[in-house]
């Protein structure tokens, strides 16, 4: 590697080079704390050595001679010898904010009056050949630098975060200097030092593999998150004339700002899923994809993309094409309801991102079948974390093991191979949590008999939602409360809590035959369970049973099926009853046998909503 150290201050700097930003360079990102953080170091030696020399009579520009240097790290950059343009490789957000400093004092100099106006000028923009332009070119960015350098009122931003950072950033340090360089003497000087005094070293690196180095100076200090390191050993194979035909930069940040919408780490999560999809059969080699996914995808995949630009952009307009958008899609599916992917949003309540694995896993690029196994999957998650809940057999180490299990078994498979796949996996869990190599059920009424207090809080919430939608679904009602927020919502006032139907009260007690144990444990099963929101909830929390009953009315379709007047000219419920056959009935006492009863209709609702 040949790599040219040169130190420079910053009237050097910028003096005759025009620096591109290349396409695996971050964008501007730096928000105000790094910007306040370099300011302070710049101020804080110019005071000390202004102090030293602030009776002095000599000028300006001589007494800065004697003011100490002040160095400002590296930056790197590359001549790409075809179009003979030097591009940044690292030190782009320091030569940004330096930038935005220069534009505000050129304004100061307007305002004092200073014959170093049109030297700040210089500093800012230049000649490239017959063009005028930043010696810190910010293609896409330029509209916004012109409008700060002209002092313009309205700053465009709408070309990116960008854009965004270069008006935050310019109003930041536009106030710093504001308060530090209160009179032209004081401006002159600084002026003056920061023109000569501030050096920066600026290693050129002569070689064709640039984002190498990209990714090894970035190692240090601040590092950058994967999938920008990633950008720049994939688009840094590319023929720049390429990449602008074909838009590939575009597509990358397209795809990116899309999945970051809402999260910026969701793009990593992408990659981490989908490369887990492909290629980890088991959690041991799932964890290769972790934290350095980016260096795994070039190291232990078949895609051969390390120094083979072609495989590069058949990735890129394939792979990183479609799972990309399919990606997005999921995403959507999970954060807002839709009936015909509803099993994408259930598994966010309940947390279940196993579905982007195996979703991403179950499709190949192009996938015809992509919606059906976009239900499939999705309906077989859901399907198999509640039953597994349900009969008590859910842990949480064995059931992610099995998506690896099922990861590999429906890769790219076709959609009518998904079902049995997730059959025989929760037979399996089933098989050894009961030690019963014989069992065949997918679902047994002995391993839901005594399900309640073990589940987690939350699960239950979620149980009794579905109870709620399933109901309402099929008596032709309007939910009263959204899933959500019968889910999620956990707050004293609106949100939904755990009621038992059988307080702890002497009449109680007696019904179990005062043994108490006895009584916990049967109180506590589903069937003796039901939702209810916050202040109703305390309120009932030690009433009798037909105390509660009246409390129950205008809650949720579930409670009110323990009232007679649920039943009262209520045809469509009736006739969904008829037909059936589900064993839905007031009952105006509650004890052992009603639980039990309870217990069972639960039971065969179950078998009706995952199909057992």
């Amino acid at each position: 590697m040949d790599v040219s150290p040169l130190n420079q201050n910053i009237d050097t700097l910028f003096s005759n080079t025009t620096y591109y930003i290349d396409f695996y360079q971050r964008q501007y990102k730096w928000d105000s704390v790094p910007v306040i953080r370099l300011l302070d170091d710049v101020f804080y030696k110019f005071t000390e050595e202004h102090k030293r020399f602030a009776q002095s009579s000599i000028s300006s520009d001589q007494i800065i001679t004697k003011y100490s240097w002040y160095y400002m790290n590296t930056y790197v950059t590359n001549l790409d010898e075809e179009s003979n343009r030097l591009y940044i490789v690292d030190g782009q957000q320091r030569l940004t904010t330096l930038t935005l400093i220069l534009i505000k004092l050129y304004h100061q100099a307007d305002s004092f009056q200073s014959d170093l106006k049109d030297w700040i000028a210089d500093k800012i923009v230049g000649r490239s050949g017959y063009k005028k332009t930043f010696w810190l070119n910010h293609e896409i960015h330029e509209p916004t630098l012109k409008a700060l350098f002209d002092g313009a009122e309205d700053i465009p931003t709408d070309t990116g975060i960008t854009a965004s950072n270069l008006d935050k950033n310019y109003a930041v340090i536009s106030k710093r200097l504001d308060n530090e360089l209160k009179d032209k003497n004081i401006f002159e000087r600084f002026v003056f030092y920061f023109m000569y005094r501030l050096v920066i070293i600026n290693l050129k690196v002569e070689q064709t593999d640039v984002p190498m180095v990209f990714e090894v100076i970035n190692d240090r200090g601040v590092r950058l998150k994967p999938y920008e390191i990633l950008k720049g050993k994939l688009l840094g194979q590319i023929d720049k004339e390429e990449l602008n035909t074909l838009n590939f930069n575009e597509l990358w940040d397209s795809r990116v700002n899309a999945i970051n919408a809402n999260n910026p780490d969701q793009i990593d999560n992408f990659f981490i899923y989908l490369l887990k999809a492909k290629f980890a059969n088991t959690i041991g080699e799932s964890r290769k994809f972790d934290k350095e996914y980016h260096r795994a995808l070039f190291a232990e995949t078949n895609l051969n993309l390390d120094h083979n630009p072609n495989n590069v952009k058949k990735f890129l307009q394939n792979d990183f094409s479609y799972y990309t958008d399919l990606f997005i899609k999921l995403q959507g599916y999970s954060a807002t309801y839709n009936k015909d992917f509803r099993y994408t949003y259930y598994n966010s309540l309940t947390d279940r991102g196993q579905q982007f694995l195996l979703i991403l896993s179950a499709c190949r690029v192009h996938d015809n079948q992509e919606q059906e196994k976009i239900k499939a999957v999705s309906y077989q998650i859901d399907r198999l974390f509640c039953l597994l809940q349900l009969q008590r057999a859910y842990d949480s180490n064995k059931f992610n093991e099995m998506m690896y299990k099922i990861s590999e078994r429906i890769r790219e498979k076709d959609v009518s191979e998904i079902k049995n796949v997730f059959n025989s996996s929760l037979i399996e869990i089933l098989q050894d949590k009961y030690s019963n190599s014989d069992l065949c059920s997918t679902f047994s009424y002995g391993y839901f008999k005594e399900t309640g207090i073990d589940l987690d809080k939350r699960f239950k919430r979620y149980f009794f939602a579905r109870i709620e939608e399933f109901i309402a679904d099929n008596t032709k009602m309007d939910m009263r409360h959204n899933l959500y927020n019968l889910v999620v919502n956990t707050g004293s006032t609106n949100g939904f809590h755990i009621e038992h139907i059988l307080a702890e009260n002497e009449e109680n007690y007696a019904l179990f035959e005062n043994d108490e144990e006895r009584f916990r444990s049967e109180r506590n099963r589903l069937g003796g369970l039901l939702l209810l929101k916050g202040k109703d909830n305390i309120s009932s929390n030690n009433e009798t049973y037909s105390d509660k009953l009246i409390s129950y009315a205008n809650t949720l379709y579930w409670n009110e099926t323990l009232r007679a007047d649920s039943y009262k000219s209520h045809l469509d419920f009736t006739n969904w009853i008829n037909a059936s056959k589900l064993n839905f009935r007031p009952m105006d006492k509650f004890g052992p046998d009603e639980l039990e009863e309870r217990q069972k209709l639960l039971f065969e609702i179950v078998k009706c909503i995952w199909n057992s």
